[in-house]
Formats: C-alpha cells, sequence, structure tokens
C-alpha cells in the first residue's frame, strides 16, 4: 500500500507542475491575444486602399501586365504554407498542413508541378520528416510577424514568378493561411495571390463607386509601383491572421490542457485517499487480530 501511495503522489506532483505551465501559457497567450487582434484591425486600412487602387487601375485600363495577366498554360505553381514555430497549440498548424496537403493533391491532378515554400517549424518537421523538398524556410516570430518578413516573401515569390519555367519558375503562387474570424472560431483559407484576380463587385451606393483616375505616368508603371507593395500587405496580412489565429487556439487548447490536469488531480488524488484509507483499514485489522491472540492465549 505505501509503494502505491507514493505513486499517487508522484503523480500528483508532476501533473501539478504540468498545470501550472499550462496556466502560464494560458496566460502568455490571453495577454498577446489582443494585440495581435488589434495588429490584424490596424492593417485593414491600408490593404483595403491599396486593393482598391490596384483593382482601379488594372478595370479602368486595358493594361497587358505579367501580374495580372492569366498564362496560357500553368505548368509549375507555388504553395506557402504558414503554420506555427511552436506546438501546444491544438489542431492549428495540422488543420494548415492538411488544408495544404489537399491543395497541392488538387494541383498535381491538374498536372501542375508545386514547389512548396514554408512558414514555420512545424511546416519544416513535417516535409522533413516525410523527405519532401520544399525551396525555402522562413522560421522564427509566427506569434509576432515583423514587416520585413513579408518583404523577404514578396521578393523570394516574386523572383521566382518573373523566372521562365525552364529555369524553375512558376506560373501561379497561392498561399494557406489561417484566417482569424474570432476568438472561437479560425478557418484554414486558401488564396491565389498570382496572377492577380480582378473582381468587379456590384456596387450598391455612389459610395461604393471606384474613383476615376488619370494616370502619370502610364499604367503599366503605376503598376509597377503599386503591385509590390500589394504582394507585401496581402503577405503581411496573411502572417497576422495566422499569429492571432496561433494565439488562440494555443489559448484555448492551453485552458483545455489545464482543466484536463485539474481532473486527474481530483482522481489522482481521491485513489491515493483510497489507499491511505485501506492501509489504515488493514493496520487497524492487524492490531485487532494480535489482540484477540494475546488474549485468547
Amino acid at each position: 500500500m505505501g509503494a502505491q501511495i507514493r505513486v499517487y503522489r508522484q503523480k500528483i506532483a508532476s501533473t501539478t507542475s504540468m498545470q501550472k505551465i499550462f496556466k502560464a501559457m494560458e496566460l502568455i497567450a490571453t495577454s498577446r491575444i489582443g494585440k495581435a487582434r488589434q495588429r490584424v484591425a490596424a492593417s485593414l486600412p491600408y490593404s483595403n486602399a491599396i486593393t482598391r487602387a490596384v483593382s482601379a487601375v488594372a478595370s479602368q485600363s486595358e493594361v497587358n501586365h505579367p501580374l495580372t495577366t492569366e498564362p496560357d498554360n500553368i505548368r509549375r505553381a507555388a504553395v506557402l504554407v504558414m503554420t506555427s514555430d511552436r506546438g501546444l497549440a491544438g489542431a492549428y498548424s495540422a488543420s494548415v498542413l492538411k488544408q495544404a496537403e489537399h491543395l497541392i493533391e488538387l494541383l498535381h491532378g491538374e498536372g501542375k508541378d508545386v514547389t512548396t515554400y514554408l512558414v514555420g517549424r512545424k511546416a519544416q518537421a513535417y516535409f522533413d520528416f516525410r523527405g519532401r523538398d520544399y525551396a525555402k524556410v522562413w522560421t522564427g516570430g509566427t506569434d509576432a510577424p515583423e514587416f520585413e518578413t513579408a518583404r523577404e516573401l514578396r521578393k523570394t515569390l516574386l523572383a521566382d514568378f518573373a523566372t521562365d519555367f525552364d529555369e524553375g519558375g512558376v506560373d501561379e503562387i497561392h498561399v494557406v493561411y489561417t484566417q482569424f474570424k474570432s476568438m472561437v472560431v479560425q478557418e484554414p483559407a486558401v488564396i491565389r495571390l498570382l496572377p492577380l484576380e480582378v473582381v468587379e463587385e456590384e456596387v450598391e451606393s455612389s459610395s461604393d463607386l471606384l474613383p476615376l483616375y488619370d494616370f502619370e505616368p502610364k499604367p503599366e508603371d503605376v503598376l509597377d509601383a503599386l503591385l509590390p507593395r500589394y504582394i507585401e500587405a496581402r503577405i503581411f496580412a496573411a502572417l497576422l491572421q495566422a499569429a492571432a489565429s496561433e494565439l488562440a487556439a494555443r489559448q484555448r487548447a492551453m485552458k483545455s490542457a489545464g482543466d484536463n490536469a485539474n481532473d486527474l488531480i481530483k482522481k489522482y488524488t481521491r485513489l491515493r485517499n483510497n489507499a491511505r484509507q485501506a492501509e489504515i483499514t488493514q493496520e487497524l485489522s492487524e492490531i485487532v487480530a494480535g489482540a484477540d491472540a494475546l488474549n485468547a492465549s
């Protein structure tokens, strides 16, 4: 009985230690999620403004620009996968990787080669474990992305997009990330970054009309200047949403883990008390039996 009680005590101590870690990580994620949501909200005005500007240039002028022209034959696609650097975030990274696998399978089914670019150590570990190739990986700071990372991603992707297919270039670029909708809902999403798809939306009021522009210099030069910034803004917005989603997923996962640890502590405490009670009962029985034997003699 004594050995069994010691085992339960060790389990209670180790579970209590883990519960403290879970609680600390939950508090850290909770403290950071507010700033992450503010960064997502702050990025929207600029992203919306540059999207309207690019749409106005592309829709109000007949421009044959490489970044907005659909290739006749798409032979290779680039897939940028955004995961986390650290675990303990529930199914956050697994959901993104599952969505990426579905997209890669779909592209292969269309007869396209796929070149992958990874963000986060979880994606790197996933591809390394399976012995699969990837063009480049960016790690560090997935829960607090910097704009410089988006700039490096833009430079790499645009350089490969401008490269010929025979030299390893790509014809289209897709981004797989997690879209932050609320603290409870975060969904994996796929966007086609390039070639740019300009969709003419229905106008509900006069305030929704795109303004008329006179272009100086030429529309091609304006697009040359706008599109790289537009790509940066889209990538950075995806990084920010992925970061907010990661923190929200980690906060929920750590809260659930802490609750489960508390349940385990209660269970082990009850089993330890039962074992102690059984030990005491056995000792009392032995004392009574010994006393009876002495009286009988």
